[in-house]
């Protein structure tokens, strides 16, 4: 019964069904926000200030997707990804499978070895929508090639955006009291990723393998005269630019100091001209502002569902009903479940839940690797099919560029069927076999 009344619980549900019934993302999380402030006996002004305060949890990663944006448009200006289009067409050919695979390689690179996330969306995906088209590609099947492409490699591989995720869980373990390293880490969270891909597997070879017809031409003009570009100078020097971007990240441990650099060396460099700046700089702005507010907002929801004491409630519930290790792995990956969908990023529910997981796994006598597995996958669930996560949000700015791709049923609930089940089965039949 306590559930019933957990403003956490009900203002993430409530967030769920307004984005099923397709109000706009940004006004559901602000007003899911308000009801779990109402709930909490906060006042809609003492909710809103303290949503606004929150909102600075994420202000680093929303100041990335604006210098990320700026850098993707930057780029974008060449003919660097007008090349890839072409060798991709010809790659692929007619072979639709090979060609959301493809998809969902070439987002892995962006949360790994060059960690620009999801600013190589609005680059990559829209040009290639005639090709999909002319394949009838299932947008959604490529949706899904997207987010794992977003997700599966910081689940399980310790490099660029999957070395964050790794750190934040050990060193939530570490405050707890249980001394890890990133290999440790890194040598049990390979099942989040094996499930992943199996979760790609379904979606592409079962579930949205069909035709689908969608609106427009084929294959544009624009698309026919590909085959005689070439790459230039400015291109070489996009491409370094990106380098330097990624080594300054790594360096400096920063990215949106990382994409600073990258956007500076560019203007040095002629790459971004003097005089075309302002339209560059805004229309990477443009092309990202949308996913950087929202990622802000989520964080504001976040902090508002941290102060009511729902999600503690809900972790205490938790470790009041296991019924042993087995009821345990269930609750608390479904608690994990909950709280990601609610606030869209895994990076932000490790540290929710490691203050009540660590101790409680302890007490049920789990083995160490048994803990960072139930933790990371804990934490994973919920992003692919979360209406606030960048893990959906992105793919659906790429594809919705026609109008032709909805956010809620084209993205977030195919992305929920065939991961988080997954994730789910895989984290419950592993953390059980490692004890």
């Amino acid at each position: 019964m306590l559930l019933l009344t957990n403003p956490a619980v009900i203002s993430i549900f409530v967030m769920i069904v307004l984005c099923l019934l397709r109000v706009n993302v940004l006004l559901s999380i602000v007003f899911s926000t308000l009801i779990a402030g109402l709930l909490s006996d906060m006042g809609l002004v003492q909710t809103i200030n303290l949503m606004i305060k929150g909102m600075s949890g994420n202000m680093s990663i929303a100041l990335s997707y604006i210098f990320l944006g700026i850098l993707a448009v930057a780029i974008s200006t060449g003919n660097l990804t007008k090349v890839l289009v072409y060798r991709v067409s010809l790659l692929v050919e007619n072979k639709k499978n090979l060609f959301v695979f493809l998809i969902a390689f070439l987002a892995c690179f962006a949360e790994n070895l060059i960690p620009i996330h999801i600013a190589f969306i609005p680059i990559l995906i829209p040009p290639l929508l005639g090709l999909m088209n002319a394949l009838k590609i299932d947008r959604r099947a490529v949706a899904c090639a997207l987010a794992f492409g977003l997700e599966a490699p910081y689940i399980c591989i310790p490099v660029g955006f999957g070395l964050i995720y790794q750190t934040i869980i050990q060193e939530q373990m570490l405050q707890n009291g249980i001394r890890v390293s990133i290999f440790d880490i890194a040598s049990v969270m390979w099942i989040g990723g094996l499930a992943m891909l199996f979760g790609l597997m379904l979606a592409v070879l079962i579930l949205y393998r069909k035709p689908r017809e969608y609106n427009g031409e084929l294959l544009d003009q624009k698309f026919m005269q590909l085959k005689e570009v070439r790459l230039q100078k400015d291109d070489y020097m996009a491409l370094l630019g990106a380098a330097i971007a990624f080594s300054a990240q790594i360096i400096t441990s920063s990215l949106p100091l990382g994409a600073f650099i990258g956007i500076i060396f560019m203007i040095v460099t002629g790459v971004i001209k003097w005089e075309k700046m302002d339209k560059v700089v805004d229309d990477g702005i443009k092309s990202m502002a949308l996913i950087a507010f929202i990622m802000l907002i989520a964080s504001g929801f976040a902090e508002v569902l941290k102060e009511s004491g729902g999600v503690q409630q809900l972790v205490e519930v938790t470790a009041n009903v296991v019924g042993g290790k087995l009821g345990g792995i269930v609750l608390m990956l479904l608690v994990g479940l909950l709280v990601t969908m609610g606030i869209g990023t895994s990076f932000g529910t490790i540290p929710v839940i490691a203050t009540f997981y660590c101790p409680l796994c302890i007490e049920l006598g789990f083995s160490v690797s048994a803990i960072i597995l139930l933790l990371g996958i804990a934490g994973a669930l919920g992003d692919a099919g979360s209406p606030a996560s960048d893990t959906t949000i992105g793919p659906t700015m790429g594809l919705n560029i026609d109008g032709q791709h909805n956010h809620i049923w084209d993205t977030c609930v195919p992305t929920f069927l065939v991961y988080n089940i997954s994730l789910l089965i895989f984290g419950v039949i592993g953390t059980f076999i490692l004890g």
